[in-house]
């Protein structure tokens, strides 16, 4: 996801779960295919794998709680959790334009301490998100403002659609004036050579003892 992240992973054997057909349709040829299952109700034994991940996600289950029990339920060591905190969101200056998204987004996202009780204590840092970030998530285009007056760029990041067709509306247009009369860059543009923003994305990690 993050293309600035120099990590070399032997991550062995990988079981992958996705619930959606369309996004296990569109697994590439070269990864495992996902198993048709929920973070909820995961077809694994107890300690059945080495270690789990989970990669801006849990705000999309059902029942957050339950997934993030059933991860540390089946790993044996360690268990990964890339999320946003929603006590972070409005250091990003999308805030200032939508509230409302970012009310909505703060709503979704579970609490970070909670995250960590769950899963029986966890370390957390603050992910920078790097300026080529190629994500689709709203904070990776903190540089590139004119992105989010494309509809195929809002419509790939599901926080658009918790809010009324009137604020995405109020918001585009007061963005595109904004950067049109040069107030975006005015107030934001040094964000357009900053190499790094550190915004709302958390890694939290926790592992068996």
């Amino acid at each position: 996801m993050l293309e600035r992240l120099d990590v070399t992973l032997d991550l062995g054997e990988v079981i992958a779960v996705e619930p959606s057909r369309s996004m296990r349709s569109q697994r590439p040829p070269d990864r495992v295919p996902a198993i048709d299952a929920v973070a909820e109700r995961l077809p694994l034994d107890d300690d059945a794998v080495d270690a789990a991940m989970a990669t801006v996600t849990v705000h999309q289950w059902a029942d957050g709680e339950a997934g993030l029990r059933e991860l540390r339920r089946v790993a044996r060591d360690t268990v990964v959790v890339l999320t946003f905190d929603g006590d972070a969101l409005d250091r990003f200056w999308l805030a200032d334009y939508a509230p409302e998204l970012i009310a909505a987004e703060r709503r979704r996202y579970p609490a970070v301490e909670r995250i960590c009780a769950l899963l029986g204590g966890a370390t957390v840092q603050s992910v920078p998100i790097p300026i080529d970030c190629r994500d689709g998530f709203t904070e990776a285009f903190y540089a590139r403002p004119e992105a989010f007056l494309d509809p195929s760029v809002r419509s790939s990041q599901s926080a658009w659609s918790f809010v009324a067709e009137e604020v995405v509306e109020r918001t585009v247009a007061r963005l595109a004036d904004d950067l049109a009369s040069g107030e975006w860059d005015r107030r934001f543009g040094h964000l357009r050579s900053q190499p790094t923003f550190a915004g709302s994305l958390r890694l939290i990690v926790a592992d068996s003892g």
